[in-house]
């Protein structure tokens, strides 16, 4: 049987508040206490092992609860445990203190992201690239980041242009993906990998990942037997080091990780603005590699660029508190100030970005808590924003006449509502209506708002989109 934790209280309202308090963050349940604890009648809270550490941090750091902590293995063996003790075991074990040669450790803390290069005349600018990798390689940095997919195979090319040819193999790290969505035969892998290299010039890879994993792209590996792939490319030298990008919910991540240990190090979305969201779960994703002992490859720390535009309100608070920081420096500063990571991606589409970027982190400083402050009160302040409430149900697609992807639509909206990022709300836009009605394709046939359970008035609003995000 599993093993998982549980909390007792002087008071059921102690119960009902612990319970509250948790259930916002992990898979909390209320249930009666235990007879191997207490013969008299009481409510206690149960919470899953992976989150026992989150769950004793939150716990200690509220007045109002006075509780006893307990481990249950095999559904009755019961182990009182100290709190503090739990709480402070990210000072002892994980990759919040993970020994001094922990994978990556001495890797700068800023990598370069080849995905958004900039671009001329339709273009990678590789040029500019270059003075990018200059200026990057000047200032102390050394990981690069690519992937087979990125630009159609343009950002190996220019990887190979602006930094292999350019500089010696053994000053940078080069981590490239293998396109697992694309894999249609075991023989693919290898052609992949060789294409790659080829593109690249790099003889071999630093890091090599496993492209974007959620549970279908699991079963993708299992088919082809992708794992035991990755060990071999590390055996025969073309992959240094082998982990795995993810997209999915932490319950996927444990799975992973549970059955490969293989698998040395995971790239997951981190930023302040998915740290607790429902969604992405950067936050408990961070904490399952951490459970597992697995450093961490940021990505997307300012959420495609979201997290630098900004509505007025956000970027006056920011500059309220210091003036001096750049929007991006607050971004990119608070998943940096994680422990146990290799580096912190950030996918600079120009020098002026580069610029920035290595200027507050060629000595980092991480966050201090008045800065966490002011993270948190921009983080109330993105929640407030008022915003098409459409929950991706889909009820009002099947029947659309026009094909309209309307929660793709409305998932685009909302990142002009939220962040006030144009260009990234009418790329996600273009995504979302590629090979698909436009919202002004709309005939008002009103069958979607007769579907929605949430009873968005969803013709007027995509009438209002069109003539925003549509060019």
């Amino acid at each position: 049987m599993e093993t998982y934790y549980l909390y007792t209280f002087e008071s059921t309202h102690g119960a009902i508040y612990c319970h509250k308090l948790l259930r916002e963050q992990m898979d909390a349940v209320m249930m009666p206490v235990l007879r191997e604890i207490s013969a008299s009648c009481g409510m206690a809270v149960r919470v899953p092992a992976g989150d026992a550490v989150r769950s004793a941090e939150l716990m200690l750091a509220q007045d109002e609860a006075e509780f006893a902590l307990y481990r249950v293995e095999n559904g009755h063996d019961v182990t009182r445990l100290d709190p503090h003790e739990l709480a402070n075991a990210n000072n002892k074990t994980g990759v919040r203190n993970m020994s001094e040669n922990y994978l990556g450790c001495n890797i700068p803390k800023l990598g370069f992201g080849l995905m958004r290069l900039p671009q001329k005349d339709g273009v990678i600018d590789v040029e500019q690239v270059k003075k990018m990798a200059d200026h990057f390689m000047a200032k102390g940095f050394t990981y690069f980041d690519t992937a087979y997919v990125y630009g159609g195979g343009a950002s190996e090319l220019a990887a190979k242009e602006a930094i292999v040819e350019r500089f010696p193999r053994e000053s940078f790290q080069l981590a490239d993906k293998l396109p697992v969505i694309d894999i249609k035969k075991e023989e693919d892998m290898e052609a992949f990998v060789q294409t790659s290299l080829e593109r690249t010039g790099a003889g071999y890879f630093d890091f090599y990942l496993l492209h974007a994993m959620n549970a279908s792209k699991v079963e993708i590996c299992d088919k082809f037997n992708a794992w035991d792939f990755m060990v071999k490319l590390k055996e025969r030298g073309i992959a240094r080091h082998i982990g795995f990008s993810f997209h999915d919910k932490p319950e996927v991540l444990d799975d992973i990780l549970t059955k490969h240990p293989e698998l040395e190090f995971v790239q997951l979305q981190i930023n302040y603005a998915d740290w607790d969201s429902d969604n992405v779960q950067s936050r408990r994703c961070y904490e399952v590699a951490k459970k597992h002992n697995k450093p961490v490859t940021v990505m997307e720390p300012v959420k495609g660029g979201s997290l630098v535009t900004m509505t007025p309100a956000v970027r006056e608070t920011f500059q309220a508190a210091n003036p001096n920081a750049s929007i991006a420096s607050w971004a990119v500063r608070f998943v940096a100030s994680l422990p146990g990571l290799i580096t912190v991606l950030s996918g600079m589409s120009d020098l002026a970005q580069m610029e920035d970027n290595t200027s507050y982190m060629e000595h980092f400083v991480p966050l201090n808590d008045e800065e966490y402050k002011v993270i948190d009160k921009v983080v109330g302040l993105l929640r407030s924003t008022p915003t098409i409430p459409c929950t991706a149900c889909k009820y009002c697609v099947d029947g659309c006449p026009m094909q309209i992807n309307i929660p793709g639509i409305f998932a685009a909206y909302n990142t002009l509502l939220v962040y006030g990022n144009e260009r990234g709300a009418k790329s996600s836009y273009k995504m979302a209506t590629r090979d698909r009605g436009m919202a002004s394709s709309c005939v008002h046939c009103l069958q979607c708002e007769a579907q929605c359970p949430q009873q968005i008035n969803i013709t007027e609003r995509l009438h209002e989109i069109a003539g925003i995000l549509e060019e």
